[in-house]
């Protein structure tokens, strides 16, 4: 498979392809957020930080009415919410979801920032057990979409910066892909998927690939307006 590069398509070219998807899907995040809409109570968002170093933890009073413990992206995870997390996953009938396992992403002056994936595994480690993923690449996300807004995969488009998780959701949807060079994913890994024998690689190969996304913005414009 050839992806296509629309960076080197005219407008007129680039207008046709995005004329021809009714669903543009893209990466999110805010599971706190989410679950303020669907009046779920949750605790632990936020900064937690150690107030003693008595390894007893004694000041850790576990809540009684725990069903799940969900981990995504936060900036403030640290050892007590590892702790506080591998406590109440003890419980076999306590869920362990994680909404994503981006395990990094670029950030400026040459940086590596932990992405969910990172986290994600230090509870694994810690609790011994295995996280449902409800996010990318899983399917569910897929199976929702289609129950609740019955989207056509056929005229559904993936975006995302990231091959092993974006682009892996769409193809395991049957969606179209398209993969931009702002994350983790580069043109040198596509070159070497598209030479690989290996189907687990090749698997990562986009539908088209494109600079950024801000390249699409004049024709996603006109789309809205249409």
């Amino acid at each position: 498979m050839n992806p296509i590069n629309l960076n080197k398509l005219n407008n007129d070219e680039l207008s046709k392809i995005m004329d021809s998807f009714d669903y543009i899907l893209t990466d999110c995040d805010g599971i706190a957020k989410e679950l303020d809409k669907v009046g779920i109570a949750h605790v632990g968002l936020g900064k937690d930080p150690i107030t003693s170093d008595d390894l007893s933890f004694k000041y850790f009073k576990p809540e009684s009415d725990i069903g799940a413990v969900v981990v995504g992206f936060d900036l403030h995870f640290n050892y007590l919410k590892v702790l506080k997390a591998a406590t109440y996953l003890k419980n076999k009938d306590v869920e362990f979801i994680a909404t994503n396992t981006d395990e990094q992403f670029p950030g400026t002056n040459n940086i590596i920032i932990p992405g969910t994936g990172s986290l994600v595994r230090c509870v694994e480690t810690c609790s011994e057990r295995k996280p449902t993923v409800m996010g990318k690449p899983s399917t569910y996300v897929s199976e929702m979409l289609s129950k609740n807004y019955q989207i056509n995969p056929e005229r559904t488009l993936m975006i995302g910066d990231r091959a092993n998780t974006d682009i892996l959701l769409g193809k395991r949807c049957n969606y179209k892909t398209l993969l931009v060079w702002t994350g983790v994913s580069t043109v040198e890994h596509l070159e070497k998927w598209k030479k690989s024998s290996d189907p687990s690689e090749l698997e990562l190969v986009p539908t088209y690939y494109i600079n950024s996304i801000a390249d699409l913005l004049p024709c996603l414009k006109k789309k809205l307006k249409s």
